[in-house]
């Protein structure tokens, strides 16, 4: 690697971090804030899995799963514990795409919404494996 690129991976990284962390945060604040239809799919895709789960259980999953996206949103935004983040991240971003986004299941006018929407959530996972492969500066 040319030595003129080695002190700009550092800020590159921050950009990216704060980039990434960018629909973390707003997804989970309306998820926090507005659980709304999420509450429903939480429901169908526990039944799906075997688990009956309360609407009132379901809405604080919904709850909980926002409020790990803002603050490991934020604190990658901030490089807090980025790696730390990325993971909380990645754990908070698998059940949201497999359980809001099942285009193999969809009707066929919402299937290639729900399979932009799918891998889209899986670039942002790629991003976030990105963050935790990422070399500690020196």
């Amino acid at each position: 690697m040319p030595t003129w690129c080695i002190g700009k991976l550092g800020e590159v990284m921050k950009l990216s971090q704060i980039l990434l962390s960018g629909i973390f945060v707003t997804a989970g604040f309306d998820s926090v804030k507005e659980p709304g239809g999420r509450v429903q799919i939480t429901q169908d895709f526990m039944a799906d899995l075997g688990i009956e789960v309360s609407h009132e259980n379901a809405e604080l999953m919904v709850r909980a799963n926002g409020a790990v996206m803002v603050g490991a949103g934020a604190a990658l935004a901030l490089g807090i514990f980025p790696k730390l983040s990325a993971l909380g991240l990645v754990g908070a971003l698998v059940p949201t795409t497999l359980a809001g986004h099942p285009f193999w299941k969809s009707a066929p006018e919402a299937k290639g919404m729900q399979q932009i929407q799918f891998f889209k959530n899986l670039a942002a996972i790629g991003g976030l494996v990105g963050v935790l492969e990422a070399k500690r500066k020196h």
